[in-house]
C-alpha cells in the first residue's frame, strides 16, 4: 500500500509540474510587440521557438501596457520583433533599453520603403500601417527570414520552407484583394476612416483617401470642430457611401461625422490595428485582410448615396 501511495504521489507531482506555465528552456524565445506581427512570426518559426506576443486581441498598439514580468521577458528574449515607425508609443522605452543593452531588436519598418502621412499633424512622418499592403508584408517576411535564421536553435532550412509557404499565401491574398477591389466603380474607390490607416492599401490598389475623422496617424488624438466640418464637406463632394471605423475603437466620432455630413452613409467596422479573438473574423493576419477586403468591397459597391436633410 505504501508503495502504491508513493507512486501516486510521484505521478501527481509530474502532472502538476507539467501544467505549470513554464518556458521551454531548450527553445529560443522571441517576443513580438503587436499581435499581427506575432501571427506572422509564429507562422514562420512553427514549433522551433517560443513566441510571446505582448499585445492582446482587440487592443490598440499605441496605448496598451505591459506588466513588469513582460518587460523582463523582453530583456531576456533572443529576438524582439516590433513594427517600428513610431507605432508602439507605449513600448518604445523598453525597445530602446533592449537595443542599448545589445539585444536583438527587429523593427519591421526598417526593412521597407515607408510612405509618409499626407495630411494632419503627422504629415511628412513615416506611416507605420504598412500591414494593409500584403506586398509590403512580403518584404517584412523576407527580412524576418534572415533575422530568424541567425538565432541559435532555429534551423535555417525549416524557416526558409515556412517563409516560402507564407510568401505564397501573401501573394494569393494580394491577387484576391486586387480582384475584389476591381469590382468597385472607380468613382467610388474612396476611403474615409476614423484615423489615417489606409495609405498603403490606397497606394497598392488605387484608392483615393478622402480623409480621416482624426486627422493624423494616431488614435489617441481628437478632431476639432473645424476638422470635422472640412471632412464633412469632402465627403459630400466625393459622395462616399460608407465610412470605415477601427473595430477596437468606439465609432462615436464617426457617427457624429456621418450626421454632420448630412448624408446617408454606413459606418463599417474594420480590423486595422489588431487581430480579433480566436474564432472571430480576424484571428490571423490573412483572415483580417480578407475580412476587411470583403467589407470594403461590399460597402463601396453601393450605387447611390441618399442625401439627408440638414440636421
Amino acid at each position: 500500500m505504501r508503495r502504491l501511495l508513493a507512486l501516486a504521489l510521484v505521478v501527481s507531482g509530474a502532472v502538476l509540474s507539467g501544467c505549470a506555465p513554464t518556458r521551454a528552456a531548450d527553445k529560443p524565445h522571441i517576443v513580438v510587440t503587436t499581435n499581427i506581427l506575432g501571427d506572422v512570426v509564429q507562422q514562420m518559426v512553427g514549433d522551433d521557438a517560443e513566441v510571446t506576443t505582448l499585445m492582446k486581441p482587440n487592443a490598440d498598439p499605441r496605448s496598451f501596457e505591459i506588466s513588469a514580468q513582460q518587460a523582463a521577458r523582453i530583456s531576456e528574449a533572443d529576438l524582439v520583433v516590433a513594427n517600428g515607425l513610431g507605432l508602439e508609443e507605449g513600448l518604445q522605452q523598453h525597445l530602446n533599453r533592449v537595443a542599448k543593452a545589445g539585444g536583438k531588436v527587429f523593427a519591421a519598418g526598417d526593412h521597407l520603403k515607408p510612405l509618409p502621412y499626407s495630411s494632419g499633424d503627422a504629415a511628412g512622418t513615416p506611416d507605420p500601417h504598412f500591414r494593409t499592403d500584403p506586398a509590403r508584408m512580403t518584404d517584412v517576411v523576407n527580412a524576418l527570414e534572415e533575422a530568424l535564421s541567425g538565432i541559435k536553435g532555429i534551423e535555417q532550412p525549416a524557416v526558409a520552407e515556412r517563409a516560402a509557404t507564407y510568401r505564397n499565401r501573401l501573394e494569393q491574398l494580394d491577387r484576391e484583394m486586387g480582384e475584389s477591389f476591381a469590382s468597385i466603380p472607380s468613382a467610388q474607390r474612396a476611403l474615409v476612416t476614423n484615423h489615417h490607416v489606409f495609405g498603403y492599401l490606397a497606394d497598392r490598389f488605387k484608392f483615393r483617401v478622402i480623409g480621416a475623422v482624426i486627422p493624423g496617424g494616431t488614435t489617441l488624438a481628437a478632431p476639432s470642430a473645424a476638422d470635422l466640418h472640412s471632412l464633412a464637406e469632402a465627403i459630400k463632394d466625393a459622395g462616399v457611401p460608407a465610412i470605415f471605423a477601427e473595430s477596437s475603437q468606439p465609432d462615436r466620432l464617426v457617427q457624429v461625422l456621418a450626421r454632420e455630413a448630412g448624408i446617408d452613409v454606413d459606418v463599417i467596422a474594420l480590423y486595422t490595428e489588431s487581430l480579433s479573438e480566436p474564432g472571430q473574423d480576424a484571428e490571423t493576419y490573412l483572415a483580417m485582410m480578407r475580412t476587411n477586403t470583403n467589407r470594403i468591397t461590399t460597402a463601396l459597391t453601393k450605387t447611390t448615396t441618399h442625401q439627408r436633410g440638414t440636421l
